[in-house]
């Protein structure tokens, strides 16, 4: 039986809540991760049948040294008929306890138990396949019955390192998502695939000797001033969670990157629709340009854009004027553009994929167990007339 999840008030105000999930500790403590839903009270607008997302639930995760804050993502979600999740991952955002190394993990795999731990928070947990049974009276363990399949459909989205981490997931766990939308997942290295095959032996041996050694930061604080309201951006998010250079680099967590890029490049199969939002193009350079603020400058778009099309057989690449590394976190007219991408492309994605079962109470969207609903203004995001309907680092 699973322990009850209990919502409170989450840090991006009314509309938001939050639960910690509780994980296995590791060698440096309690080890939690912080699950968000968006509720906010029901429109007359959300009565309507024929929302391209009803009886779906969405699960977001963020990138390298970063969190959740991406308020106006959620109401998009809830506009195409979705329930919205976001995971803060082990030792992020509100996941980073004191003492914690900020993002450290030394395998991709690690983040199974917080996915799974989400998942099952959310109603789609596969709990029981591999449990034992209890035993029946007198007699031997019961088979194992099959996990009741959700009712709902799921869509999994991943920023950067959260696209590479539920690629991967996705790959490993057929039959648990309807479709995966990636916003610039990490998918290939910066200094391309024979860089990464140059240096991963060397950064490998690195992480055997002191596994959470510091490496240089290369990140020049370019992503956060095209980001950030406090430079040159729009957007108003906590600096501590997501800093102005990001997070130190470890070689044991490279080491885990560099070998997510290498089951990539081998190619996966992922057995739904894929959408890959990308910018138009990259400016990596070691000095400040006005170009940094309509472009990508953690990754050669390029690449990641050829290695997309080794997720699935059915790979969408959109390729957004204008956009940042973070789509959604572009000027208003790129992210209209991704937006009306990601909107267009769930009515082709999710036509053949009917959700088991009947309907919520809200036009699919029904509350969650323990639900509780507020209202009020929708903070954490810039004064503009951004969506109701749509309207740097190692890796992010």
């Amino acid at each position: 039986m699973s322990t009850p999840v209990e919502w409170r008030p989450d840090v991006l105000g009314p509309g938001f809540q939050q639960a910690t999930l509780a994980l296995a500790p590791d060698a440096e403590g309690e080890v939690v991760a912080t699950l968000v839903r968006y509720e906010p009270w029901p429109r007359l607008a959300d009565l309507r049948p024929g929302h391209p997302a009803d009886e779906t639930d969405v699960l977001y995760v963020h990138g390298w040294s970063d969190y959740f804050f991406q308020t106006e993502l959620a109401r998009f979600w809830h506009d195409q008929g979705a329930r919205f999740f976001a995971l803060d991952l082990r030792k992020y955002g509100r996941s980073l306890r004191a003492g914690q190394t900020p993002g450290f993990v030394d395998s991709l795999d690690t983040y199974d138990e917080d996915i799974e731990a989400a998942l099952e928070a959310m109603g789609h947990g596969d709990r029981g396949e591999d449990a034992p049974s209890e035993p029946g009276r007198g007699g031997p363990p019961r088979p194992p019955r099959p996990p009741r399949p959700p009712r709902r459909r799921l869509i999994l989205m991943g920023h950067s390192t959260g696209g590479l981490t539920l690629s991967l997931w996705a790959d490993r766990h057929p039959g648990r998502a309807a479709a995966v939308v990636l916003n610039s997942p990490w998918l290939e290295f910066q200094a391309h695939s024979i860089g990464r095959t140059m240096i991963s032996p060397f950064i490998d041996l690195h992480a055997r000797l002191d596994p959470k050694a510091a490496m240089p930061n290369v990140d020049l604080g370019f992503y956060t001033r095209s980001v950030s309201r406090t430079l040159d951006g729009e957007w108003d998010y906590d600096l501590t969670w997501r800093p102005v250079r990001g997070f130190p680099v470890h070689p044991a967590w490279l080491t885990a990157v560099l070998a997510g890029h290498t089951r990539v490049a081998a190619g996966l199969s992922i057995d739904v629709p894929v959408l890959t939002l990308l910018s138009a193009r990259s400016t990596l350079l070691p000095y400040w340009t006005d170009d940094m603020l309509g472009s990508d400058v953690v990754l050669l778009v390029q690449d990641i854009a050829i290695r997309a099309l080794k997720l699935a057989p059915t790979v969408t690449v959109a390729r957004i004027e204008g956009a940042l590394h973070d789509v959604f976190l572009s000027r208003q007219e790129a992210r209209e553009v991704a937006y009306g991408e990601v909107a267009r492309w769930l009515r082709g994605a999710l036509s053949g994929s009917r959700p088991r079962g009947g309907r919520g109470p809200l036009g699919g969207r029904g509350p969650v167990s323990g639900s509780s609903r507020t209202a009020g203004p929708h903070p954490g995001r810039p004064p503009s007339t951004g969506p109701s309907s749509p309207g740097g680092r190692p890796g992010s």
